[in-house]
């Protein structure tokens, strides 16, 4: 099967009996719940870009197994172009969203590659798991489904104590039992972004397992479809609030929803099992498959683009305002100038340094793209964030809305609230922007996601920091002390 367009993906979603929770009501069909719908079509139209006259063949490559043309973001990267090819591919769907879509499926994707081409690690635990990731990962790619993952466990209680983790330990997701047919698991796992409006979800640890009594019990990877008998996605409420593309630009676009996901006795198939039983497969998942670092790297585009997006915004707000020649504006457009071409060099830098792993995959180096990943979580709120809020300053509250200018009082408005560069309604139009993308529920949400997007920021750093090599700074100190 070629690459879905976005009416296949719609027509899925309606085919499977999702049981999904949200504002205290199951919602029996996704694809029409005012608080889905619109972020549904969005992606179905991400999609589409994948069968577009002009831009279709840098969405799509040759799948090697069909034969067929399909998603971009499954490809291996062999040698430098297929990893420029792939960063364009991210691009195009970056630019589509403005970066606001931090879990378009170009992100797991990316992630499942790099585990399918190490199918020699998971093979370790049994050599039916090594064929498993390999199967799985060419099923998603030549029926191109859109997936989920969720990330960790929720916490009792945040104490490193024994006793503490004791008391939790049930609530984790765990194996309750073998059969033939599978493993049954129970318990709950945050947080599924894309959850209630995905095909699969996926399951695996993104950092060292938790102490445990029967830590065995909850060293798992799997992929599962969202329709599977007792699980559950209980959603956020939604911050499409209806509103028209003017008063909610971004809200009434990309809702992607995050969702917390139950297990209650879920039926694992043995051949969607990746991982089971070995704590210390799980936690050197990470270090020896090089997922994260595709993870990131497609992170890091995508960042890129949003950062774009806030610098042409910021550009506009103050040209529109007449006060981009003064020099407290110029210092704040300077200062995301800088964070983006930081960035972009980052990434450069990552593409031009990637090497090829152990299992034949050129990767990115870690410490590159996760350094730019962990800087935009500091910098993305308060700097930029806070470049839109002083820039914009009582602007972002003088907003009426696209049923004021619809209305006998609209005179008034175009007296009163034009600029001597733009209209009135132009000018409530960029700052309704600029509100939604850094005051309201979403803009809100949007600082919170990449502030905690690679989890809890000082271990981001840890990880960091353990993964650069220091060892040519030192001696380049050493070698300084010791010159005559």
């Amino acid at each position: 099967m070629p690459a879905r367009t976005g009416a296949q993906y719609i027509q899925g979603l309606k085919e499977r009996n999702l049981e999904v929770w949200i504002d205290g009501q199951r919602i029996t069909d996704v694809t029409t719940f005012p608080g889905f719908r619109r972020g549904i079509h969005t992606m179905a139209g991400l999609l589409d870009m994948q069968h577009d006259p002009v831009i279709g063949e840098e969405m799509t490559y040759v799948s090697p197994t069909s034969g067929e043309r399909v998603g971009l973001s499954y490809i291996t990267p062999k040698e430098q172009g297929d990893l420029e090819r792939r960063s364009q591919m991210v691009r195009h769907w970056a630019l589509a969203s403005a970066g606001m879509m931090g879990r378009t499926p170009d992100y797991v994707n990316v992630s499942l590659m790099a585990m399918a081409e190490a199918e020699g690690y998971f093979a370790q635990g049994r050599p039916a798991f090594g064929r498993n990731i390999r199967n799985y990962f060419e099923y998603i790619r030549e029926n191109d489904l859109v997936l989920t993952h969720s990330l960790d466990n929720f916490q009792r209680n945040r104490s490193p104590l024994p006793e503490h983790r004791a008391l939790f330990e049930e609530r984790m997701l765990h194996v309750r039992k073998e059969t033939d047919a599978g493993l049954i698991v129970r318990g709950c796992r945050r947080l599924a972004t894309l959850g209630p409006i995905s095909d699969e979800v996926a399951v695996y640890p993104v950092a060292p397992q938790q102490p445990t009594q029967h830590p065995e019990r909850h060293a798992l990877a799997f992929c599962i479809p969202n329709d599977t008998p007792g699980l559950k996605f209980v959603c956020r409420e939604s911050f499409d609030y209806g509103r028209s593309h003017f008063d909610h630009p971004l809200g009434s676009r990309f809702e992607e929803m995050d969702a917390t996901v139950f297990f209650h006795d879920v039926l694992i198939p043995w051949e969607r099992v990746f991982l089971y039983g070995d704590v210390g497969l799980c936690d050197g998942l990470t270090r020896h498959t090089n997922y994260l670092a595709h993870g990131d790297h497609q992170a890091v585009m995508r960042q890129i683009v949003k950062s774009e997006f806030l610098l042409g915004l910021a550009c506009l707000m103050t040209e529109t305002l007449g006060n981009e020649d003064q020099p407290h504006v110029q210092e704040r457009l300077g200062e995301l100038i800088m964070y983006l071409e930081v960035m972009k060099g980052g990434l450069r830098a990552s593409e031009a340094e990637a090497y090829v792993d152990q299992w034949g995959v050129l990767t990115p180096p870690y410490s590159k793209v996760a350094s730019v990943r962990t800087l935009y979580a500091r910098i993305f709120n308060p700097r930029m964030i806070e470049a839109i809020h002083l820039l914009g300053s009582s602007s972002l509250m003088a907003l009426p809305g696209q049923a004021d200018f619809e209305s006998v009082i609209r005179p008034t408005l175009d007296r009163y609230m034009a600029t001597d560069t733009a209209k009135a309604i132009d000018r409530a139009r960029l700052f309704h922007l600029a509100w939604d993308v850094s005051c309201s529920a979403f803009g809100s949400r949007q600082v919170h996601y990449e502030r905690h997007f690679a989890g809890n920021p000082v271990g981001s750093a840890q990880v960091v920091n353990a993964s650069y090599d220091k060892g040519p700074a030192k001696e380049f100190v050493r070698e300084f002390m010791g010159r005559n």
